[in-house]
């Protein structure tokens, strides 16, 4: 028997605050990346009646791209922190495809979003499984940004962090080899960055959850009935049976209290 939705919500806390900070800090350090990346790769050249020694725009240009390179590696390096001390939504668990529901949820929202075969919308209060594994692919190419970027950067720098790169180049023959592989994943995040915006904003539309004003507050909305459903459990599609105790508490508030026998 097809049951009605009862269209009374339950709001959820979902993304904490040090993830939320995780993704506008990210944000900005790949617009500020990418931008400064292909200014460098690219120059343009300014015509100006100043003498050459007092324009020194590429080198703030470099500056701004090898600063910021230190404030993504630290950001990451703290996300990957917060997969193991934060909440169920943002534990790494959730990144790994490490059962076949998860692996059914992927052609799931394939259905929906790709092939458009199905509009039957995906509840998940975290991430749907694409989602946390595409950030998984992110995370690598993240690593190898980091990697590359510092490779490349311990030439012209007496740091020592840059120093621990200096195997990278060797490893890709020369410099001019490494820089290409970093050029051609900075377009990866540029491509991933529209299908992102793209994506939160349509599955906002499609399933009424607040995902998109939830990375700002952390709050998703859901019908009771499916927020409370075991497989609603922030790990991607994976059935869990354990319950936080504010969460439990939760439930227990939204149940009717049992009648009292005389």
């Amino acid at each position: 028997m097809k049951t009605t939705p009862s269209h009374d919500y339950q709001r959820v806390y979902v993304w904490e605050q040090p993830v939320r900070w995780f993704h506008w800090i990210n944000a900005a350090a790949i617009v500020v990346l990418g931008v400064s990346g292909f200014l460098i790769a690219h120059p343009p050249a300014f015509v100006t009646s100043t003498e050459a020694s007092a324009g020194y725009w590429f080198g703030a240009m470099r500056f701004a791209h090898f600063a910021t390179g230190y404030v993504f590696a630290v950001n990451l390096a703290f996300r990957i922190y917060w997969s193991l001390v934060g909440n169920r939504f943002a534990s790494w668990r959730n990144f790994f495809p490490l059962t076949r529901a998860q692996i059914r949820q992927v052609w799931e929202v394939i259905q929906v979003d790709i092939l458009q075969s199905s509009n039957k919308p995906v509840h998940a209060l975290g991430h749907n499984a694409v989602a946390y594994f595409t950030y998984c692919g992110t995370l690598f190419l993240s690593l190898f940004q980091i990697v590359s970027g510092f490779g490349l950067y311990a030439p012209t720098s007496d740091f020592w962090f840059p120093q621990l790169f200096t195997w990278v180049v060797p490893l890709f023959g020369s410099e001019q080899n490494l820089r290409i592989f970093h050029y051609a994943v900075t377009w990866a995040f540029a491509l991933f960055t529209f299908v992102h915006v793209y994506l939160v904003v349509y599955h906002d539309y499609v399933e009424g959850h607040g995902g998109l004003s939830s990375i700002i507050g952390g709050w998703k909305f859901m019908e009771k009935h499916q927020a409370q459903a075991e497989q609603t459990t922030g790990l991607s599609a994976i059935v869990t049976r354990t319950t936080a105790p504010a969460e439990a508490a939760a439930t227990a508030a939204a149940k009717p209290a049992p009648a009292k026998s005389p």
